[in-house]
């Protein structure tokens, strides 16, 4: 006969599922190579990024300054898409998933979420990178530069919502598309906020490389947790976290 878990060991399994996932994160984020060298480049002020840095700033500027009707444009989108609507896109359906009743999977994408802005905050307080300062500026933001908020935050709010998504996709070719378009909107985001003068380019690309690093990291630790389960090992880039699950839910 088979013997269902009890109360108990799914409250001891969830426990090691929070370990997992937050474990995966500082590993994952430990060693992602690409944030890691823009993270030193910046602190040591490399002279090539520096340059690179002031380079594209000033000629993004130029547009802005000469085109008011395309900066007003980027000015609407980098609000509309920035860091408080992935927020509450990715807790909306954390709460449609509880509601349905994939509630480890709804935990997995609230905790990647705020992960992701817990991070952000805490390398922006310890880098402490001055924003671009330009003449005639057409936006300002208020904190540090590095990494970018509103690169990381579309960053990982795109990756849970594909990945949320992917069990619902049956064509290869549309889960493609999906991940395309993905990787369109958070490159487009990022491309705002250098756009507007208040972002270096090396900011924008740290921000999208960790904000991927963190969803990496987090499905590595639910991936792990699954197979501790005793559940079938799953591509999640191509099925999603939890497709046993997931694919119930849309």
């Amino acid at each position: 006969m088979l013997k269902l878990p009890s109360r108990h060991d799914r409250q001891a399994s969830d426990r090691r599922l929070g370990t997992r996932l937050t474990l995966a994160v500082a590993l994952v984020a430990l060693f992602a190579v690409p944030f890691i060298l823009l993270l030193v480049f910046v602190v040591s002020s490399f002279t090539p990024l520096n340059d690179l840095d002031e380079s594209v700033a000033r000629s993004l500027h130029i547009r802005a300054l000469a085109e008011p009707r395309y900066t007003h444009f980027l000015s609407v989108a980098t609000e509309v898409l920035g860091p408080n609507v992935w927020r509450a896109l990715v807790v909306a359906a954390a709460l449609w998933l509880w509601y349905r009743g994939a509630r480890r999977l709804a935990v997995w994408a609230v905790v990647t979420i705020t992960v992701s802005g817990l991070l952000n905050l805490a390398v922006k307080g310890i880098v402490d990178r001055a924003r671009p300062v330009l003449p005639d500026p057409v936006a300002t933001a208020p904190g540090a530069s590095f990494p970018s908020g509103h690169a990381m935050a579309a960053a990982t709010g795109v990756c849970v919502l594909v990945l949320l998504l992917l069990p619902s996709l049956r064509s290869t070719a549309v889960r493609v598309a999906a991940w395309i378009v993905a990787a369109a909107v958070a490159i487009f985001v990022a491309y705002t906020r250098v756009a507007l003068g208040v972002h270096w380019l090396s900011d924008v690309t740290a921000g999208l490389t960790l904000g991927v690093v963190v969803v990496a990291g987090t499905v590595a630790g639910f991936e792990s947790w699954r197979r501790e389960e005793g559940r079938r090992p799953v591509e999640p880039h191509k099925e999603g976290v939890e497709p046993e699950r997931s694919e119930e839910m849309f």
